[in-house]
């Protein structure tokens, strides 16, 4: 059923508030069935969620509450160094820089895919995960000895791991040959590739379904309805100064 973003029902944003939920939720379990690692498939220590243009978070996947709020920067830091131009279908963008783009450390890596509906960019899915190694001083790339950040293992400065669908098989290789455990770190990676892909098909079909004007109006009236409810929360919270 199509609408314009003017006629929009609260069944119809219901609907979609439920699509956009699950294709979070999809996202997740795809990638714990596909990875490698029993820290991510066992111990769940990463997270999915897809974001509108702007790379604001509009759902998630249950997973690390902290990389959660991370996937935002990630995506922000790709908007600054590609900006909508440097981006193109099939893109995907690999970063663990802790200093930008939301990083945490090195062992957490983010995976960004931009998302077009007809030629328009109107989404970005995204995740991070802690891949167990990323090479560095110490077997499992963690150690509390390391004197700088070249100690703790490869950085990647927010580069593009796939341009317009074709892998950059020189950074695989690079990585294939500066980590411990290749298979492992590959496999996860292409995990998280694989919950990109699914969330980009999952929102170009209901966009198929429903309109993207209908999708866009319906991600804006659900953001614009969740900053109300945090404002009202915020409101009963006493005047004063508070530490943590």
């Amino acid at each position: 059923m199509r609408q314009t973003s003017h006629e929009i029902d609260p069944f119809t944003l219901e609907i979609i508030k439920d699509s956009l939920v699950a294709i979070g939720d999809e996202m997740f379990i795809a990638m714990q069935r596909t990875s490698m690692s029993t820290i991510i498939y066992e111990v769940l220590d990463y997270a999915s969620g897809l974001l509108d243009a702007n790379g604001d978070l509009i759902t998630q996947g249950n997973g690390v509450g902290g990389f959660l709020g991370t996937l935002t920067f990630a995506a922000k830091s790709v908007l600054d160094k590609f900006g909508q131009d440097g981006l193109a279908p099939g893109d995907m963008i690999i970063t663990n820089d802790p200093y930008t783009g939301g990083g945490t450390h090195l062992s957490d890596v983010s995976l960004v895919m931009p998302i077009y509906y007809d030629g328009q960019p109107v989404a970005f899915a995204a995740n991070k995960a802690h891949w167990t190694e990323v090479g560095g001083m110490a077997a499992g790339s963690w150690t509390t000895n390391s004197r700088d950040i070249w100690q703790e293992g490869l950085q990647f400065p927010c580069i593009k791991l796939y341009e317009k669908g074709v892998g950059n098989q020189p950074l695989i290789d690079l990585i294939r040959a500066n980590v411990r455990t290749p298979d492992m770190s590959i496999g996860d990676m292409s995990a998280q590739a694989a919950s990109l892909r699914i969330a980009e098909r999952r929102f170009v079909d209901l966009c198929d379904r429903y309109g993207l004007d209908t999708v866009l109006y319906s991600i804006r009236t659900l953001m614009d309805y969740g900053e109300e409810m945090t404002r009202q929360q915020l409101k009963k919270i006493p005047n004063g100064v508070y530490e943590a």
